[in-house]
């Protein structure tokens, strides 16, 4: 401990020289107890503790009610890291995994597998492929399901929670408000919408993502042909010839998918209740890109069902919306080089 010129050299008299011995011990104490605690938390780093200075990674995303801000819809976002929230982060893609109170088990998965657990091997990912992930959620009303997120999200610290009921039959709601959030918090070229049930390579989704492009607004996916609409509100099936003038339409399946910054600005400049909301999610998002008249880029990579050497996204087409017993699947992939240690190549789709 560095010694005080004025403490040594002052003459002290005879009944202060105990205190002061006693306060000098105390101090060494101190000093080595601090010595100690800090060689135990270097040799024995916990992730369930944080540094004090380090920036969190999980963002709350309130909306302002009636709000008339145009800038961001109405949008007031909660950051726990202390940034500005005015400043976008700049990438060139945020990824968001959409997940739900039941898929525990699933993120469990995919945090062994391609989308590491520990911040600082996210944060490696990150900047090795220009893509931020974040798990994407809702709220409930059952507040022990909130309690047991709000554990994970003090763990992993790899959320972003929208201020809406997480119901599978509100997806649409879900994803606009995923698309608005997400535009609001990164300065990105593309969004890209991912579930939690599916196997993917974010290093070849970073090279399709950064392919130049002749057109500004992008409808990225593996794209299929939907016969019909289901229309919630008047419970019959309608036709696609009364609405386009043909019985099918070109839309992307849902586990994975991405729209380029210029279409999700035009969906964030749009009110809620601009927007038809259909049953299905993915027949949702293909309807407003028809009426948008974006670029429709079709690339069956982002839909495998096997690991090759061009796969993106691997699931279980068509047998199960993702990958079929997910928890188990994504494991048990990740062991195969194929899957996990292939090399990088650019599909030619």
């Amino acid at each position: 401990m560095p010694s005080s010129p004025k403490f040594f050299h002052a003459r002290q008299p005879p009944s202060t020289v105990r205190p002061t011995v006693l306060l000098v011990g105390f101090c060494l104490l101190f000093g080595l107890s601090g010595f100690i605690f800090g060689l135990v938390s270097l040799l024995h780093p916990s992730h369930q503790y944080k540094c004090l200075t380090s920036k969190s990674r999980s963002i709350k995303v309130i909306w302002e009610r009636g709000s008339s801000s145009s800038s961001q819809n109405g949008l007031v976002l909660n950051v726990g890291d202390g940034n500005d929230n005015n400043k976008r982060k700049k990438v060139m893609g945020f990824v968001g995994i959409q997940t739900g109170f039941p898929s525990t088990g699933r993120r469990q998965s995919l945090r062994k597998t391609w989308m590491p657990s520990d911040a600082q091997g996210l944060q490696r990912l990150e900047e090795a492929t220009g893509l931020a992930f974040r798990f994407v959620i809702g709220k409930t009303k059952e507040k022990q399901k909130m309690a047991e997120l709000a554990k994970e999200v003090a763990e992993y610290d790899d959320f972003l929670l929208l201020d809406i009921e997480e119901e599978y039959s509100k997806l649409p709601y879900k994803t606009l408000a995923f698309f608005k959030a997400a535009y609001a918090l990164f300065d990105a070229d593309f969004y890209v919408k991912a579930d939690d049930d599916i196997y993917l390579r974010p290093d070849r989704l970073s090279l399709l993502l950064a392919k130049e492009r002749s057109h500004s607004q992008t409808y990225l996916g593996c794209m299929k042909k939907g016969p019909v609409f289901t229309d919630p509100k008047l419970k019959w099936y309608e036709p696609l010839s009364f609405l386009l003038g043909s019985e099918y339409f070109l839309h992307a399946y849902g586990p994975l998918y991405a729209l380029s910054a210029d279409v999700v600005a035009s969906l964030v400049a749009l009110r809620n209740n601009s927007f038809r909301m259909f049953s299905n999610e993915d027949v949702t998002i293909g309807a407003w890109m028809l009426a948008m008249n974006v670029n429709h880029e079709n690339n069956q990579a982002l839909c495998s069902p096997r690991c090759t050497s061009t796969s993106i996204a691997v699931w279980d087409i068509p047998k199960c919306s993702g990958l079929c017993n997910p928890e188990t699947k994504l494991l048990e992939l990740h062991q195969k080089d194929s899957c996990s240690k292939g090399p990088t190549l650019e599909s030619d789709d």
